[in-house]
């Protein structure tokens, strides 16, 4: 559980530099540069990911049940789930998904991970999705008193929307009946891989 915990700190630290700690960023900003800062956001944001990732999956050999899940609850986060592809495809395509979910991004982090607390029940499980539940609304909160950098994407057209909405629906059906599992080894839809 400590390599899982101690990934989702790096990963979430790192991600909540520009609202927690802004004036830290400029500092090392205006010392080795945005490119380099840049950098070593990603790098460590790679190691947490890596160390959420395989903490998680020692977490899931070793589970520790909290609560078991009713069945209506896991088709319901099936239901939220469905905005979480559209909402990341219009991160990236100005349009009027974009614009109402400020930051589509962080809205599907937060869909994501309240349909998967919904579905599970583990330790692990809880700690992984409270987390970034966690994190997505208080960044979102965030955005109403300080200015996002702009986030670079496909230029504006009237079929921006369209293409989020059926590319992502897609890939949300990709995942749901074959991706999830292959992954995961485990599908939303109850079979397990082999």
């Amino acid at each position: 559980m400590a390599i899982l915990l101690l990934g989702l700190f790096l990963f979430i630290t790192a991600h909540s530099m520009p609202f927690l700690a802004r004036g830290t960023r400029e500092k090392f900003v205006s010392v080795i540069g945005l490119e380099r800062w840049r950098g070593f956001i990603s790098v460590v944001s790679l190691i947490g990911m890596a160390m959420i990732c395989i903490g998680y999956s020692l977490a899931r050999q070793a589970p520790v049940p909290l609560y078991v899940p009713p069945t209506w609850l896991r088709h319901l986060s099936l239901l939220i789930m469905l905005p979480v592809f559209p909402l990341l495809f219009a991160t990236y395509l100005p349009g009027r998904i974009q614009s109402a979910a400020v930051h589509p991004t962080l809205l599907a982090v937060t869909f994501w991970s309240l349909a998967h607390l919904l579905a599970n029940g583990n330790l692990g499980d809880v700690l992984l999705f409270w987390s970034f539940f966690i994190w997505s609304v208080s960044d979102r909160v965030s955005l109403k008193y300080r200015t996002e950098a702009p986030i670079p994407g496909a230029q504006p057209s009237k079929f921006n929307d369209l293409i989020a909405i059926v590319g992502g629906l897609a890939v949300y059906v990709v995942f749901l009946f074959w991706v999830h599992a292959w992954l995961f080894g485990v599908s939303p839809l109850g079979v397990t891989a082999l």
